[in-house]
């Protein structure tokens, strides 16, 4: 979904046969302005969508950027100012909140996982548990934020995880079809296969044919035997249980990446307010 098709659905969603309210109480050729507010500390994500969103309905409007997406922010700052008509302004005011305050909540918490880990040099993945028709503002957020993407969907990497090693017949075996099916199908795409024990992960590097090898719901300390196992043949992974009190520790094994979901599963939203102003 194109970032224009997401403003139209969103804004017809929440439209639908008319703003009645600003109908009924605003005249349709009254001009004002309004202004962004921040009222929580955080890292800001969305203004360039918010200014796509109002330009979307009114492309003549006047939008002035006072911060920009990454900017660490803090209560009573201003984000933007933005001038033109009324029905406009108060048609998109709630479509801008809600993606900004989704957005900057995201970059906000995926900024604290960096933090954390920047010692170790190691990479902070997001995951596919996104919010449907949501996943690319989402994923720009944790970039926003300083963390890196892992695969958008389930098109551009093969990642072989339990219930794939389950139903194929084994780890063995779901690594050969998987590279006999890239082959077969001219796809220049990565190969991760997803382990649950160090027996599997003994499996894997017996067998090859991957890029990535997931440790998933490992211990840290498990996880470092895991990690000089693999010893750089491969890149690494870690996955499940990891918060911000211990992913300092998940990443001082030396382990190449971790995936939170709840970079996006679990991000409180940045409390945002769009406010009529006189100018």
């Amino acid at each position: 979904m194109t970032t224009e098709e997401f403003i139209r659905l969103s804004l017809s969603e929440d439209q639908g046969n008319g703003d009645h309210t600003t109908l009924s109480c605003i005249p349709s050729h009254a001009y004002g302005s309004a202004s962004l507010l921040i009222k929580a500390n955080g890292v800001l994500a969305g203004i360039d969508l918010a200014r796509q969103i109002f330009k979307y309905v009114e492309p003549e409007i006047q939008f002035e950027k006072s911060l920009q997406d990454g900017d660490a922010v803090h209560q009573g700052m201003q984000a933007f100012h933005v001038e033109g008509k009324i029905h406009t302004i108060l048609l998109c005011e709630r479509l801008v909140l809600n993606c900004m305050q989704r957005m900057s909540g995201i970059a906000s918490l995926t900024s604290k996982f960096v933090d954390q880990v920047k010692p170790y040099g190691t990479k902070i993945l997001d995951t596919r548990k996104t919010s449907p028709l949501m996943r690319q503002l989402e994923k720009k957020a944790v970039l926003i934020g300083g963390g890196h993407n892992h695969r958008m969907g389930l098109f551009d990497m093969i990642l072989i995880k339990d219930n794939h090693v389950d139903f194929a017949g084994g780890i063995s075996k779901a690594i050969k079809l998987a590279n006999e099916y890239v082959d077969s199908n001219g796809l220049a795409i990565p190969i991760e296969v997803e382990t649950r024990s160090i027996k599997d992960v003994e499996e894997v590097l017996a067998v090859g044919g991957v890029n990535r090898i997931m440790f998933d719901n490992f211990d840290p300390k498990i996880m470092l035997e895991a990690v000089k196992m693999v010893n750089g043949r491969f890149e690494t992974e870690a996955s499940g249980g990891i918060t911000l009190d211990n992913v300092s520790e998940y990443a001082s094994t030396g382990v190449n990446c971790i995936s939170v979901g709840a970079l996006t599963h679990s991000a409180v939203s940045l409390d945002l307010s769009l406010k009529a102003v006189n100018r």
